[in-house]
């Protein structure tokens, strides 16, 4: 009989390894391979014969009736926005978030709102004792509610407490980190104990209809720490972003397998904890009264949610043969570099001698490529010092050839752009969008929007 082969699992990036080494080959980091007990490799010239010992499965068509899961609404909006409609019951939910950002303070408060509508809650914590929650949750005013309280680390001793009669509708683990399986040897935290622990919480939620949620920590980077299988294992993902310097807090739905993913729920941390934001448009713009050079209003898509944010821009002209610099907040720097090179090349506009500052305020962050015109009249007004008008906002995607292509939801855009009072639209002119109370200026190229925000 061939040997069985041991692995050895990185505890920084996850990645596994036949023979052990001093350095990951993946991530770079020093001294963190350790053999992975709870896995040994058998060759596969040592297996038995797959096609036999085993018993059919049952198969079923695409078309079989299916009733639609149950879900727990928290009462939350922007919560439940950003799962799907609440917590769906037997599901599995990570959270992560970095230290202070407001993940507990958050689930205590779902925890607190779906004990005091009659649900069975549990809040297991191993990192506070539960004097500690019972105190956060007086500050929040959540004090009376009849939330189940236990500071534990042992998952053996949290599924014998909760595996009889008494399983609650909502288990909250805070966190999965601090979590230790006595049916895998190494210390809370290891690559091999997240995911047996993990694989443990989840079998029980699918087992007794219990929605889980794992509360999980963030590297410096800003990923969930642990393999990366864990987010392959749950059902949801939610991220919670934002500065602690800043007031607002953003969650957001990366993964989700009972709803759409790219939903966000918008919040504010207040002394009294997290309140919602129902129209987070209001956070990321400042006071339009007047004209300023340099601003732009975009409006965003988060799922289905369309958020308007400004785009301010900042030119400052250098003495011939200094380096001019390119700084960028909350958007991507190469994306900036394409369209100062567009600009230049397809309009005449000369910003290799110039400076170039791009923020996007309120320390939001947009991905979406609907923002190319927007940063580029936000960079005409600078280096102009010709205003946009208040009343204006952009949208549309720049191609190397200088076109102005259309992008996807302009009719969302444009109906949040009315509500919020905007009276008009500079967007391709191919766009396919019907305005309403907003007024649509197309444009086909580029060279023709600069000459219009030029006055030419």
């Amino acid at each position: 009989m061939a040997k069985p082969q041991k692995r050895y699992v990185c505890q920084q990036c996850g990645s596994v390894s036949s023979k052990w080494a001093g350095q990951c080959a993946d991530c770079g980091d020093w001294n963190t391979l350790v053999e992975d007990a709870g896995a040994v490799v058998t060759p596969f010239s040592a297996r038995h014969n797959l096609q036999s010992g085993g018993r059919p499965i049952l198969l079923s068509g695409l078309d079989t009736d299916i009733a639609l899961p149950d879900r727990l609404t928290t009462g939350i909006a922007e919560l439940d926005r950003a799962l799907g409609g609440g917590f769906v019951e037997g599901s599995a939910t990570l959270i992560g978030g970095d230290p202070g950002i407001g993940k507990s303070t958050l689930l205590l408060q779902a925890a607190a709102k779906l004990a005091l509508a009659g649900k069975g809650v549990a809040y297991v914590s191993g990192e506070e004792a539960a004097d500690q929650v019972r105190l956060r949750a007086r500050r929040l005013g959540l004090g009376n509610a009849p939330v189940q309280l236990a500071a534990a680390t042992s998952v053996r001793d949290i599924l014998t407490t909760f595996g009889g009669s008494a399983a609650p509708d909502l288990l909250i683990i805070d966190s999965i980190q601090t979590m230790h399986s006595d049916l895998i040897e190494g210390a809370p935290g290891t690559v091999s104990q997240v995911r047996a622990s993990s694989g443990e919480l989840i079998r029980f939620a699918k087992e007794r209809g219990t929605a889980v949620v794992l509360v999980g920590h963030v590297t410096k980077d800003g990923s969930i720490a642990g393999p990366r299988v864990l987010e392959h294992m749950v059902d949801t993902v939610l991220a919670f972003e934002g500065e602690r310097s800043h007031q607002y807090r953003i969650l957001r739905a990366v993964k989700n397998r009972f709803g759409g993913t790219d939903e966000i729920g918008v919040f504010a941390m207040e002394s009294e904890g997290l309140s919602e934001i129902s129209n987070p448009s209001s956070l990321f713009l400042t006071s339009r009264d007047e004209n300023v050079t340099g601003t732009v209003v975009f409006p965003a898509l988060e799922g289905t949610r369309p958020v308007l944010v400004e785009v301010q821009a900042l030119t400052v002209r250098l003495a011939s043969g200094a380096t001019p610099r390119r700084a960028v907040v909350g958007w991507d720097s190469g994306r900036l570099a394409m369209i100062l090179a567009v600009l230049e090349a397809r309009c005449g506009l000369a910003f290799a001698t110039a400076e170039v500052y791009l923020n996007i305020a309120g320390g939001y962050r947009v991905t979406d490529p609907a923002a190319d015109l927007a940063v580029a009249a936000a960079l005409v007004s600078a280096l102009s010092e010709r205003p946009v008008p208040s009343d204006a906002i952009v949208f549309g995607e720049i191609a190397l050839s200088g076109e102005v292509r259309p992008v996807a939801h302009g009719a969302l855009r444009l109906k949040e752009a009315g509500k919020l009072g905007f009276g008009r639209a500079l967007v391709p002119s191919t766009q396919s969008a019907e305005g309403g109370a907003v007024k649509l200026s197309g444009f086909k190229d580029l060279p023709r929007f600069v000459d219009y925000m030029l006055g030419r």
